[in-house]
């Protein structure tokens, strides 16, 4: 686990200040919940975890009909706004096991979200013990997070917000001030360090309680919803990552598995290899970057996309099939014949010469996603 950490903006200078650490997805219902403590006079420090599998900034960076789409991290932007310290934590290694073995089941797709939840609130449970264990009475109190009863199908149901606190181990020091009046008070309700009067009973997928509370707070800037930040809710991505597990006949992944699946148009022309091609000129030079570790084919009669491929060639036939099918999204899919160059990792070179696929060669079931 690796953490980086955002300059401190507003310290704690009252020793005797109830310190909390809250998880800061970049959300507004995270943004909330940490300007709710504030009004009550809480130390808040937030903790945002790196999974991989985030969809902020990584897509709208890269392709070219994105440019104009918001790439800021919201986490540190939240951090920013609200004056209070970030620590961004690499869990990516650790995070594997939520993704391959989820306690709980997927949702709809391959989302742990009952696990990540637990996962997640356990570490901030880890770093929490920690900074007690270190530094005593200036260690954190309790954690608290954005989450709102029945916002969410598989997590934030009334009966798993319990499994969530028991199972993290983070018992009754797990506060969510924006829906707390739904659920049993905890220990910093209990013991007075926060007013429960104050908090509030959000429930559902309704926004507008959230929204109102913003613009008392003054918040007009906030992360628009959009179902979750989480590339694994999406179907499309979510059928990527099951062809790659059924492929190498196992459940494994890397992070470069991960980041090359958010890319491209992913077709598997034979079961041990499929094509990712890209779609623009974004993605080609995002592709350009796993030239050394791949095969890769581009056009060179006519501008075309550059494709790697993920597998092997077992013959010449489907080395030039795969060429037939890059031609066939390159500017010469009318042309009798294209040029295709392919390179090993190593930079050895040649070059095919292949008419383009017709549409029909190339099946639908073939088309990943």
């Amino acid at each position: 686990m690796s953490e980086a950490v955002a300059p401190v903006t507003r310290p704690s200078a009252d020793p005797l200040q109830r310190r909390a650490i809250a998880l800061v997805s970049g959300g507004l219902d995270s943004m909330l919940a940490v300007k709710v403590m504030q009004e009550q006079g809480i130390h808040v420090e937030g903790v945002n975890f790196f999974t991989g599998f985030c969809v902020e900034g990584h897509t709208h960076a890269i392709r070219k009909k994105d440019k104009d789409k918001n790439k800021r991290n919201n986490a540190l932007w939240v951090a920013e706004e609200l004056g209070i310290k970030l620590h961004i934590i690499d869990i990516s290694e650790e995070y594997k096991d939520v993704v391959l073995n989820p306690k709980h089941g997927y949702g709809a797709h391959l989302n742990p979200c009952l696990d990540c939840k637990i996962f997640m609130v356990n570490q901030a449970t880890l770093m929490l013990n920690k900074a007690r264990e270190l530094a005593g009475e200036k260690g954190f109190d309790f954690i608290i997070t954005g989450e709102v009863v029945g916002q969410r199908p598989k997590s934030q149901r009334k009966e798993t917000m319990p499994i969530i606190s028991s199972e993290s181990g983070a018992d009754d020091r797990l506060l969510r001030p924006l829906s707390a009046l739904n659920l049993p008070e905890t220990l910093p309700e209990r013991e007075g360090w926060v007013d429960r009067s104050q908090l509030h009973d959000f429930s559902g997928r309704n926004r507008k309680p959230q929204i109102a509370l913003a613009r008392r707070f003054g918040l007009e800037d906030y992360a628009q919803p959009s179902g979750g930040c989480c590339f694994l809710t999406d179907e499309s991505y979510s059928r990527k990552l099951a062809d790659l597990w059924q492929a190498r006949n196992e459940r494994r992944y890397e992070l470069d598995d991960i980041m090359l699946l958010k890319v491209g148009r992913h077709i598997r022309p034979q079961p041990h290899l499929k094509l990712i091609i890209s779609r623009e000129e974004g993605e080609n030079r995002f592709l350009e970057g796993y030239r050394y570790q791949f095969t890769s084919l581009t056009t060179v009669s006519c501008p075309g996309p550059l494709a790697l491929v993920d597998g092997r060639f077992e013959t010449q036939a489907e080395l030039e099939q795969a060429a037939a099918i890059v031609a066939r999204y390159s500017k010469g899919r009318g042309d009798e014949s294209v040029t295709v160059e392919v390179k090993d990792p190593g930079g050895v070179a040649r070059e095919v010469c292949v008419a383009p696929a017709r549409p029909e060669d190339i099946p639908k079931n073939w088309l990943v996603a």
